[in-house]
């Protein structure tokens, strides 16, 4: 059985989970603290300390680099997803940067300027040093001043996807790609904690959420070919 090592609110971690719910497939998650990451440490045999990592019978999976999609391409050939097909393969390349960097980059500002309600609290000293030392003393302190302006530049930042789905149910075409459920996994971030929303204004992408949150790959192949 495949295992998703992960934190839950982990945007990247998040993709994964809903990749692997997506394909019906069997699947475990083990939860590890955000300030102990010595089982992935130690099933990597020493290459590796961030999360997400897979971990499919002798195989451990994980990224190579801030840019690859090791993870995803290796869950998509798998399960035969068809997530990454050839004919967007450099518009994808292109999307997942800018999801990866521009989205999620005011995504997880906003959720941890609420970090007490998701850290437990044996871990959240660590948090908060890893945090801090990352970003600076006082980092969400500052966030949280700012946080009207973080909601306001993540809406401009989401316009561009908001266009991509008012004529299609996914960003790319008809059917889900891996930047649909990339961007997917930076909105769950940000939504983690419950204390937002989507944007207003971005109604297409509100209902385009709520296909990705109960997309299935079996109930959506039967659809397709009910329509083709």
């Amino acid at each position: 059985m495949i295992e998703l090592v992960q934190f839950p609110w982990s945007p990247f971690c998040i993709v994964q989970r809903r990749i692997l719910e997506f394909s019906g497939a069997k699947f475990k998650i083990t939860n590890i603290p955000n300030g102990d990451r010595s089982l992935v440490w130690r099933i990597t045999r020493q290459r590796y300390y961030g999360v997400p990592v897979i971990r499919d019978g002798k195989s451990v999976i994980f990224e190579v680099n801030d840019d690859s999609q090791v993870i995803a391409k290796y869950l998509d050939a798998k399960l035969k997803l068809g997530l990454f097909p050839w004919d967007q393969e450099g518009v994808q390349s292109i999307l997942w940067r800018y999801i990866e960097n521009e989205v999620e980059g005011v995504c997880f500002r906003l959720n941890d300027i609420y970090w007490q309600q998701m850290v437990p609290v044996p871990d959240q000293l660590r948090f908060l040093r890893h945090k801090e030392r990352k970003f600076g003393r006082g980092c969400i302190g500052h966030w949280k001043s700012q946080q009207r302006g973080l909601l306001a530049q993540l809406e401009e930042r989401l316009v561009p996807f908001e266009e991509m789905v008012l004529h299609r149910p996914f960003l790319l075409s008809g059917e889900p790609s891996f930047v649909d459920f990339d961007l997917y996994g930076m909105l769950g971030n940000f939504l983690y904690s419950g204390r937002y929303r989507l944007p207003a204004k971005h109604n297409r992408l509100k209902d385009w959420h709520r296909r990705m949150t109960r997309l299935q790959s079996k109930t959506f192949a039967r659809e397709k070919e009910l329509h083709s």
